[in-house]
């Protein structure tokens, strides 16, 4: 973990990234008094995700097809029921 006073970490930021980026964390401190916590954002996913992923583990019933009932239409539209 590295300790930075606010000053130091406005003026050196670019000199601490390089240490950010191999998961290193940042302790940021006003006076010596430790006040937020810098960490590096997890890697995104390079591949796509494999689509079917939950097959067969949810069906839809068969009511999700079926009309919505009148106050629930109206309160989309804003009216009162």
């Amino acid at each position: 973990m590295i300790i930075l006073n606010i000053h130091e970490a406005k003026t050196h930021l670019s000199r601490y990234l390089e240490a950010l980026q191999q998961g290193e964390t940042i302790l940021l401190c006003k006076r010596n008094r430790p006040i937020a916590e810098i960490r590096p954002l997890p890697t995104p996913a390079t591949t796509p995700r494999p689509i079917g992923l939950g097959k067969d583990e949810f069906k839809v019933p068969a009511s999700f097809f079926d009309p919505l009932p009148d106050d629930v239409i109206d309160s989309f539209i804003g009216l009162e029921p």
